[in-house]
């Protein structure tokens, strides 16, 4: 499955780099593309939309709506 989430407080590389480990650390083949500039992150993952939303949130990074 294929998830676009916004992530408002992204911000540098760091912020990227901690949502992937974050994502893969739920779903280790995962795969996560992050863009600073409209703080869209795409994930291919099989783990559902809550928990990736939810393992976001506890590394810092509250997902929001569109």
């Amino acid at each position: 499955m294929t998830l676009q989430l916004k992530v408002p407080n992204m911000a540098c590389s760091a912020c990227a780099t901690t949502i992937t480990k974050a994502v893969q650390a739920i779903d280790s083949a995962s795969t996560v593309e992050a863009d600073l500039k409209t703080k869209l992150v795409t994930i291919q993952t099989a783990k559902s939309e809550s928990e990736v939303r939810k393992a976001i949130a506890s590394a810092g990074y509250p997902t929001s709506q569109f």
